[in-house]
């Protein structure tokens, strides 16, 4: 079990929702990873999106660098395999639900979108039930 640390989650949660902010009010655009990694990959206004992605790893060593995180710690619970389904599997949904967690989860409740709640809400429920059940119900 990870430490709980209130701080770190609240000093998280600030920079996500200031990078978002900064995103929409600097180019107009929704900060969701499903998205910009798609059409990363069809080219459509790829250095900003090249850009964002970069980012996202570089944030983690920054933290790890300057002793903010240990990222020896890190680690993946789950075998290769069954990582790269889960992988699959939400940008599936991600696609179905037409955005993902970070889309919907931080910049469409920002904006109070009936959609983005209603696909939250759905997020939300899945993920507690997953939890219930691998934890409390399988092997």
């Amino acid at each position: 079990m990870i430490d709980f640390s209130p701080l770190h989650g609240l000093a998280g949660g600030l920079l996500i929702g200031l990078g978002a902010v900064t995103m929409m009010a600097g180019i107009g655009r929704i900060a969701g990873i499903c998205g910009i990694v798609v059409n990363a990959m069809f080219g459509l206004e790829r250095p900003w999106r090249l850009a964002f992605l970069a980012g996202l790893p570089a944030g983690a060593l920054l933290a790890g660098a300057t002793g903010a995180a240990d990222l020896a710690d890190l680690g993946f619970p789950a075998s290769v395999p069954a990582t790269v389904a889960a992988g699959l599997l939400v940008g599936f949904g991600a696609t179905v639900g037409s955005g993902c967690t970070s889309g919907h989860g931080v910049c469409g409740l920002a904006r109070l979108s009936p959609r983005s709640i209603a696909a939250t809400a759905v997020f939300m429920t899945t993920a507690a039930l997953t939890v219930f059940v691998t934890r409390h119900l399988a092997g």
